[in-house]
């Protein structure tokens, strides 16, 4: 499989404990060099010498665009959770982010983190979106996640947090400014006017207020709005119901599981998650950083090729 990129990217390593660095080098071991001088990799060198021996790619080193950020201190531990590789994850991917903010980059890309080793770091983190949104200094509810695979584009108003505590942050507003911002994202994937599918909160949608009053609260009043605004939007829908059905565009799930399982069933492993809102493009894998089989030179690089193929190629 191969990426065209014609833009400036960065590339952080995510979790250096993963497999992160390992799919990092074999993704760029399929670009030209052309392509891959366009890559600039943010994360310890330490972890992609380990890696790069692990795969026999060492002589790619000497190519890579490379600044040494998030450095380890003692030998790597594949596989190990810890709170110095969390701190590492979030100096490579803050350092990128910033880049792109500098306008050194076009784009930046995630490897997967842990958030568990984040945790322990003493970091708040909730995936991606939440950092971008905080190291770019805009409200954490401004920056949303949308999944992108086996032919669904998902934007996800709520993420990583209990359901209880999703179901108190979720307003029409919340719902609306997610939608506005994955339409503008469909727009620089080639879909100017996408077909709009929003998902209710409860069981088919709460049947009418008979599994409960949280759509008729929430997802009604937003689909009405967002309708005004010229949107075409169906819903609120079951989503079981409306996925099977396959007839639109972009469709925006309420709660994580709602969005995540539909997209890992049909892309497993191959996914990209795009952090969408912020004043920078950033897009992470769909998938995590496989603690189990770090190090092994098993990991399967496909996703993030298709990560870098969709961002090096995006209007700027």
């Amino acid at each position: 499989m191969s990426a065209a990129v014609q833009r400036r990217l960065a590339l952080a390593l995510g979790d250096p404990h993963g497999i992160g660095p390992e799919i990092a080098l074999k993704a760029l071991q399929q670009l030209s060099p052309p392509e891959r001088a366009r890559i600039k990799v943010y994360g310890p060198r330490k972890a992609l010498e380990a890696a790069a021996q692990v795969c026999r790619l060492e002589h790619l080193l000497a190519h890579l665009v490379h600044e040494e950020v998030g450095t380890l201190v003692g030998p790597l531990q594949w596989g190990a959770i810890s709170a110095e590789a969390g701190r590492s994850t979030v100096a490579s991917a803050t350092a990128a982010i910033q880049a792109c903010e500098r306008g050194e980059v076009d784009a930046v890309i995630a490897c997967p983190h842990h958030e568990t080793a984040i945790s322990q770091a003493g970091i708040a983190f909730s995936g991606y979106p939440s950092l971008l949104a905080r190291v770019l200094g805009q409200p954490e509810d401004q920056v949303f996640l949308m999944l992108v695979g086996g032919g669904l584009r998902i934007v996800h108003i709520t993420l990583h947090e209990s359901v209880r505590t999703a179901l108190g942050r979720l307003t029409p507003e919340l719902v609306q400014r997610g939608v506005h911002a994955a339409v503008q994202t469909c727009a620089l994937l080639g879909v100017a006017h996408p077909r709009i599918a929003l998902f209710g909160i409860n069981p088919h949608a709460s049947e009418g207020q008979l599994f409960g009053p949280e759509d008729a609260q929430i997802t009604v009043p937003a689909a009405a709005a967002l309708r005004s605004s010229g949107l075409a939007v169906d819903g609120p829908l079951g989503a079981d119901t409306v996925l099977s059905q396959r007839r639109h565009d972009l469709y925006v799930a309420m709660l994580h599981d709602q969005g995540h399982i539909p997209i890992k069933l049909l892309a497993p492993n191959a996914a990209s998650a795009l952090s969408i809102g912020g004043k920078v493009v950033l897009s992470s894998v769909g998938h995590g950083s496989a603690m189990d089989i770090a190090g092994q030179g098993v990991a399967d690089p496909s996703a993030l090729l298709r990560t870098i193929g969709l961002l090096g190629t995006l209007p700027s």
